[in-house]
C-alpha cells in the first residue's frame, strides 16, 4: 500500500464488450488488458442477438465493484465506437441524474 489513493484521483476504465471478437482483440492487441476466458465464454453463451447487452451487464458489475472499492474516485466508460451507449450504461449504473453536491 503506497497510499497512491489517498494523494490523487484514480479512475477505472471500463469498457463494455459489444462482441466476442472485439473481447478478443482487446485482449490480446491493447497492452496492460485483461480480458479473462470466463468473460469471452459468458459473451459465446449469451445466444444470438444478446451478446452486446451482455456485455452491457459485465460492465455494470465492473462498475459496481469499483464503487465499493477504496481509492477509486470514478470510472471512465469506454465505448470505442459505441459512444451512443454511454448515457444508457451510466443510467444503468446509477451515475445519472448526476447527485448535487
Amino acid at each position: 500500500d503506497m497510499g497512491l489513493h489517498e494523494k490523487c484521483y484514480i479512475l477505472a476504465g471500463v469498457t463494455p464488450m459489444k462482441s466476442v471478437g472485439m473481447a478478443r482483440y482487446m485482449g490480446k492487441s491493447v497492452p496492460g488488458m485483461d480480458v479473462p476466458e470466463p468473460l469471452i465464454n459468458r459473451l459465446k453463451g449469451a445466444g444470438k442477438g444478446k451478446v452486446a447487452e451482455e456485455g452491457i451487464k459485465f460492465a455494470l458489475e465492473q462498475i459496481e465493484e469499483f464503487r465499493e472499492m477504496e481509492g477509486v474516485a470514478g470510472v471512465h466508460l469506454m465505448a470505442i465506437e459505441w459512444e451512443h451507449k454511454v448515457p444508457e450504461i451510466a443510467e444503468r449504473a446509477g451515475m445519472l441524474p448526476r447527485p448535487v453536491v
